[in-house]
């Protein structure tokens, strides 16, 4: 594909507005579109990046004739069910993290895409970032070898509110949304399947109807372990923060930061043309439209990741 890749956003939300900031820095790539449930806020934002076409509903936009692709940036409810509609319609789509909120949401989306044989890809952002990037880089060539990770997952959430702080109309998930990172990443950076997985939680909260606190560990195939530390109560600094231990040196990585075990600086600027992992993933997205291949975190390559979640839910189900 030479010509233009004509995509549309659905969700002007924090997240839409990082992959918006993102596109304009990529060639050859025209957002036509975007759809959001608030009218008017949708209309200034289209207005800032100047977008033609805005709309409450998704159907809109997927009736336009010119429209290439598709990135979801909904609630997490909805992303199994509008990533099927896009892939019915013949649009490539990306769809952010979580791929669904159901192990049988994910195999539906999976078995559809392997059916139309169209991009779709889940914005497993933390393939991307070039600090975990570097930690990649450095097992392919077989100097870093991971013994162990450590990954705390920390937000202040007691209420519904999205990155900006903006009240939200759904309710977030540890485990289906912000755990589905890091069990995704520790298989893909340790190259080894997940074979044991553990959980437990603390108390539900009476309004959201979700647990707040949650710890998991993970093993895979080849030794490594992983030992996952997630809450909404935490009120202090914000975000997710790894640290690689390995068989030659120890690594912190915060977002798209990467830091020694004794927290100097890595350069990690040469790593990828961008320094954002929003944005490094939207050019694997369009890379792989355009060169017609499986991008690299297709649904069908994080799906082990669902299923692993799945076996964690059920655990928890059962422990009440």
């Amino acid at each position: 594909m030479s010509k233009t890749i004509k995509v549309a956003l659905a969700g002007a939300g924090a997240f839409g507005i990082k992959h918006l900031d993102g596109i304009q820095n990529i060639d050859g790539v025209e957002v036509v579109s975007l759809i959001s449930r608030d009218l008017e806020k949708t209309r200034e934002v289209a207005a800032k990046y100047g977008v033609q076409h805005v709309t409450t509903e998704l159907s809109d936009s997927l009736a336009l004739p010119e429209l290439d692709a598709v990135i979801l940036c909904t609630p997490t409810q909805m992303h199994a069910e509008q990533t099927i509609a896009c892939l019915k319609a013949g649009k490539h789509v990306q769809v952010e993290i979580p791929l669904a909120d159901s192990l049988q949401g994910a195999q539906d989306v999976v078995a559809l895409a392997k059916q139309t044989g169209l991009v779709a890809m889940c914005g497993h952002t933390r393939r991307f970032n070039p600090s975990h990037q570097y930690v990649h880089k450095e097992i392919q060539a077989k100097r870093f070898n991971i013994q162990q990770m450590d990954v705390q997952t920390y937000f202040f959430r007691r209420t519904n509110t999205n990155a900006l702080g903006q009240a939200r109309s759904w309710t977030d998930h540890l485990l289906w949304h912000h755990a589905a990172h890091t069990v995704d990443l520790f298989a893909y950076q340790c190259g080894s399947p997940i074979v044991a997985a553990n959980a437990i939680q603390g108390p539900i909260h009476p309004a959201l109807g979700i647990a707040m606190d949650m710890s998991i560990q993970l093993k895979a195939a080849n030794g490594a372990i992983c030992t996952l530390s997630l809450s909404f109560n935490n009120d202090g600094p914000l975000g997710t923060f790894f640290r690689y231990i390995g068989d030659s040196a120890t690594y912190l990585a915060r977002y798209d930061d990467l830091y020694t075990g004794k927290d100097e600086k890595i350069d990690v600027s040469q790593v990828a043309v961008s320094m954002n992992g929003i944005e490094l993933q939207d050019r694997e997205f369009f890379a792989a439209i355009r060169e017609g291949r499986e991008p690299n975190s297709s649904v069908a390559k994080v799906l082990p990741c669902y299923q692993v979640l799945h076996q964690l839910e059920q655990q928890l189900n059962a422990a009440g």
